[in-house]
């Protein structure tokens, strides 16, 4: 059985003039989340623009939540990725999604309208209680090493 997720179309371009999110194959981990947009949005060097998505999703479950990822083909010839560098949909959200879009590129970066923008996956979320205790019942193989301790290989 495939997980359904509720879904609210709220552009009208979305599925008709825009594809709606899919995977683009088998083995793809996320959907593509497209710009929707009346006219192109140019972002400057250094500066973040919110990307309308035109969609809005209620997962329901609190043990799933979906992950905004940026496409790494933007990132990499572009500079273009995600202010927070991975965006959070959590279970009860229900309004749009929104795209920070933000470019740490070394040019100013056009972005069409319908314009695939990031990919959305959804994973599963573990909410665990904390156990304050004053000694770990067991001492790992870092023990008291700080940061960087394990180097570099």
């Amino acid at each position: 059985m495939k997980l359904k997720i509720q879904t609210k179309i709220l552009n009208p371009k979305l599925g008709t003039d825009f594809p709606l999110p899919a995977f683009a194959t088998d083995g793809s981990a996320g959907m593509d989340l497209r710009a929707c947009l009346d006219a192109p949005v140019t972002v400057a060097v250094g500066e973040t623009v919110m990307i309308p998505t035109g969609l809005a999703i209620y997962i329901a479950d609190p043990g799933i939540m979906a992950v905004l990822a940026p496409r790494s083909g933007l990132s990499l010839k572009h500079g273009i990725g995600l202010k927070n560098f991975v965006g959070i949909v959590d279970s009860d959200y229900q309004n749009e999604i929104g795209i920070a879009v933000w470019n740490h590129g070394a040019a100013s970066y056009t972005i069409q309208p319908g314009e695939r923008i990031c990919q959305m996956l959804f994973v599963p979320v573990l909410q665990p209680s904390l156990e304050i205790v004053s000694e770990f019942n067991a001492e790992s193989s870092r023990g008291l090493g700080g940061w960087g301790h394990s180097g570099q290989h």
